[in-house]
């Protein structure tokens, strides 16, 4: 039987980051993952190039029941430090908006950085492994593996959350909460698109492909401005994916189409130098072309010339265009989410150390855990500033 200071379940972003930082301060740390290769969901995170974290990390782009609890760890390990370590490997990096930062190359060379980082750490990594079972007693943690046993003091969960399974996501964190009494928070799929209800998605259909940029606001108020795209199933794109976090089913989320114009001056405007002009046309100078002209086939646009269009008309279109309210029929699901809202209850974990407050020796990082990130890099700096949190109290333990 193998004996290890610590065992981590899961070679993602959070597992492999703590793997390596404890193991760099000491510790003997295996690393166990069900799958062919490590960091699978880094690999083809930001259309692959990895959008490792942002410039812009502040608690309040977090969603949780226990709103304060990651405060401590984001503080101790900020986006400025993973900046250091991406440059001290030589990683080519630049910023797109709103603070997202990218590898100019590969998100493989986060994957080869966390797992330089492994082995100046002497990290054991083993993968296609499958944990059959787990028991605790006085002296830790036994793990019947597929064809082994392993022994640990210290157990850390970093197995993330059921956002694409394709990827290898499973319930087993969960799972392990549960079995040593930890509470689960209902989980649903984060960060993902909308489907809509079968009459207005095919009067959008020919949309499909078209992006807009929108101010989106849900239903308790929150809002985000970023594009809008239609596809074929329904609504993406950045703001689609930020709202969608917090929107319930059955809520409606309204958008407006054209954030940043005084439609009611643009158009007098328009009226008076051009009376003639067709309002399709008009419009068409603000909106995509497409867009206006599926309007107008839903009526929705009134087809006239500018000086034809009434005060009560002009009134209703500036509602369309700018207050346009929708009613999602769901979202995509796991399938195509990028997070998964819910999961361990951080009221059973300490927000220094991540160990659970009632099982000794019991660790959960990452996307496990029920703190998640808006789109943007985010989510990567609660990986990497948790496992840091979870690394840095294992390493004291060993003293």
């Amino acid at each position: 039987m193998e004996q290890f200071d610590a065992v981590i379940i899961g070679a993602g972003a959070a597992g492999l980051f703590c793997a390596a930082q404890a193991g760099q301060a000491g510790c003997r740390v295996l690393v166990l993952d069900n799958g062919k290769k490590p960091g699978r969901k880094i690999l083809m995170s930001g259309g692959g190039r990895c959008n490792f974290t942002n410039l812009y990390v502040e608690p309040a782009a977090y969603l949780s029941e226990n709103p304060h609890f990651c405060k401590s760890a984001l503080a101790r390990y900020t986006q400025w430090d993973f900046i250091e370590l991406v440059g001290k490997h030589g990683i080519a990096w630049h910023e797109k908006t709103l603070g997202q930062l990218f590898c100019d190359d590969s998100a493989q060379q986060i994957v080869d950085m966390l797992m330089a980082e492994c082995e100046k750490g002497s990290v054991t990594l083993r993968l296609r492994t499958e944990v059959l079972s787990i028991e605790r007693d006085d002296n830790g943690y036994t793990l019947q593996l597929n064809g082994a046993e392993v022994k640990t003091p210290k157990l850390v969960i970093a197995t993330g959350g059921l956002s694409m399974p394709g990827l290898g996501a499973t319930p087993f964190g969960y799972k392990v909460a549960e079995q040593f009494g930890l509470n689960v928070l209902p989980t649903r799929a984060g960060l993902v698109p909308f489907t809509l209800h079968k009459p207005l998605l095919e009067q959008l259909q020919t949309l499909s492909g078209v992006a807009v940029p929108s101010v989106v606001t849900a239903e308790n108020g929150v809002t985000f401005r970023e594009n809008i795209l239609f596809t074929h199933r329904g609504l993406s794109g950045p703001a689609v994916l930020q709202i969608s976090s917090y929107w319930q089913p059955g809520e409606w989320v309204s958008v407006n189409l054209l954030p940043d114009t005084d439609l009611s001056a643009f158009l007098n405007a328009q009226r008076e130098a051009h009376p003639n002009q067709s309002l399709k046309n008009t419009l068409a100078m603000l909106l995509p072309k497409r867009l206006v002209e599926c309007l107008q086939e839903l009526k929705q646009i009134p087809d006239a010339t500018l000086k034809q269009l009434n005060g009560r008309q002009q009134q209703a279109l500036e509602e369309t265009l700018q207050n346009w309210r929708v009613q999602p029929n769901g979202t995509e699901g796991y399938r195509t989410a990028e997070v998964t809202l819910g999961g361990v209850d951080t009221h059973a974990l300490s927000s220094r150390t991540m160990e659970a407050r009632n099982v000794p020796g019991l660790y959960f990082i990452g996307e496990v855990v029920d703190v998640t990130g808006w789109l943007g890099g985010y989510n990567f700096q609660w990986a990497w500033a948790s496992a840091w949190a979870c690394a840095q109290a294992l390493a004291e333990s060993r003293r």
